[in-house]
């Protein structure tokens, strides 16, 4: 299981998790959160790898049995990584959104987390 403090959150409802590593690579993902809100998600649509992304934009799109989402980018860099498994079971973004569920992995630079949000300040906008 992922420790959820240790990740950084948007206000958009992304989570990121720094590689342990320092290899300058994070994975994304939905949180909790978004995910119940959305519903049953039967389609996923990701960046391709080699896509550059820009904090703040749209990156891809989330479909549920209820309504149709953005994916926003909570970081700028370069995707390495697409979470193919999700796209053809995107019910893992209900059942595991900080793990199975995963959906991009970002080559990020120094600095890249700044501004993000803690679990604590997170958790007081979805609480709040």
């Amino acid at each position: 299981m992922t420790d959820l403090n240790a990740l950084k959150y948007s206000e958009e409802h992304e989570w990121v998790a720094d590689d342990p590593s320092g290899a300058g690579v994070v994975t994304l993902g939905v949180t909790d959160y978004a995910a119940d809100k959305l519903g049953d998600v039967v389609f996923v649509e990701l960046p391709a790898v080699g896509t550059t992304i820009t904090a703040g934009s749209v990156v891809g799109e989330i479909e549920s049995t209820k309504s149709v989402g953005e994916i926003y980018a909570p970081v700028s860099g370069r995707v390495v990584e697409v979470n193919e498994t999700v796209v053809e079971d995107p019910s893992l973004v209900n059942s595991g959104p900080f793990d199975a569920g995963w959906l991009i992995k970002v080559e990020v630079a120094d600095g890249a987390l700044d501004g993000l949000l803690d679990r604590a300040a997170y958790l007081a906008i979805t609480e709040g």
